[in-house]
């Protein structure tokens, strides 16, 4: 049965996880299921070629890993093949066969669509190649031997508890009322960011010290098609016309930044004052507007950090050699569990700004006013 909960404690395991280059993972000491008897692989060619099949391009994040994936992979000598599926889910399958009919001996896929991808990945598996799920779980499919992400249902308990602070600290004392909003339903993390900032903030719906004024919590009621921001800020404005005419809108559960940002336009039009709003990415623009004291929060999941986990991963394929995994329990696509090796988000507001964002030379000038 899938699970619809994701674990917290996977990333503070005890001992070290491992996924074999063949496909036997497991804990140090032990061996699981799906690696059992498994043949060990010698790896393949230091020049072979690597697939990077991207999403379209609706965050800043995305465009990012486009660069560096192919400085990276490069310079680690191999031949990278890293496109974006601006034209949708049938572009990214035949991206995936043609990357497949080139010979990819790794293909990392960022999915538009996690549940459409299973006959391509089977392609590629059947080709000998290995298949790693970069950002985005893939669903529905034996075809995905590893997944490389930021703790995703982490992120939504950070933006659900980011929530919760930002109306105490700006919003003196409840009851709130806050408006939610999810990501696309045909995005894999979209569930796990709602989950996890429902986790946190269900409990205090269910006392009264939240309401949801339009009385739309379902993930159904409150998912954004495509991630697209028109179509966030046209379900805020009926909303806010609707149900808050002579109601204060107190904050707003948003899955990312660029959603955020169009949830704080609606409300600038609807003549409201400013809401508590949470985001994701660190995309420019939101950096500004939390240093300026408008959008609350966003997560920083550093893409330059996962890019290299993911190449990381790939050189240790290619050499035969153990690629590391911190969690085999969490993440079940439907048809296995998949191993995965998961990143710490960190929530970011204008009191840690700064310190969040030292290391990062595009991101830090920002805080500086």
């Amino acid at each position: 049965m899938r699970r619809t909960t994701f674990a917290l404690a996977a990333t503070a395991m005890a001992g070290a996880l491992v996924l074999t280059g063949c496909g036997d993972g497991g804990r140090e000491g032990g061996t699981t299921d799906a690696g059992a008897g498994a043949e060990e692989e010698a790896g393949f060619a230091a020049d072979a070629t690597i697939g990077v099949a991207l999403p379209q391009k609706t965050s800043e994040n995305w465009v990012l890993a486009e660069e560096l994936f192919n400085e990276g992979l490069r310079e680690a000598g191999f031949e990278p093949i890293v496109q974006f599926a601006n034209g949708g889910v049938t572009e990214q399958q035949n991206q995936i066969q043609a990357m497949v009919e080139q010979g990819a001996e790794v293909i990392v896929v960022g999915a538009i669509d996690g549940s459409q991808l299973g006959t391509q990945l089977e392609a590629a598996k059947d080709g000998g190649a290995y298949v790693i799920a970069y950002d985005r779980l893939v669903k529905n499919t034996e075809a995905v031997d590893l997944y490389v992400a930021f703790d995703n249902f982490q992120v939504g308990v950070l933006q659900g508890t980011a929530l919760l602070e930002g109306l105490a600290e700006r919003k003196g004392e409840g009851p709130y009322n806050i408006e939610l909003i999810a990501g696309s339903p045909d995005d894999a993390n979209s569930t796990p960011f709602f989950e996890g900032a429902m986790s946190v903030l269900q409990p205090r719906i269910d006392d009264g010290t939240l309401v949801v004024v339009s009385g739309q919590t379902t993930f159904e009621q409150v998912a954004t098609q495509g991630w697209k921001a028109e179509n966030a800020q046209r379900r805020m404005d009926t909303i806010l016309s609707g149900s808050y005419a002579d109601t204060e809108l107190h904050g707003v559960l948003s899955p990312n930044d660029t959603l955020g940002r169009a949830a704080l336009t609606a409300v600038a039009q609807a003549g409201k004052e400013t809401p508590v709003v949470t985001g994701q990415d660190s995309e420019v623009e939101s950096v500004k507007s939390i240093v300026a004291g408008e959008q609350y929060s966003t997560i920083y999941k550093d893409t330059r950090e996962l890019v290299a986990q993911t190449i990381a991963t790939i050189k240790a394929l290619q050499a035969g050699e153990e690629a590391d995994v911190n969690d085999t329990e969490s993440y079940d696509n439907g048809v296995k569990v998949v191993p995965a090796y998961l990143l710490t988000p960190l929530i970011v507001t204008q009191e840690n700004a700064a310190e969040v964002y030292e290391n990062d030379e595009s991101l830090f000038p920002l805080t500086q006013g």
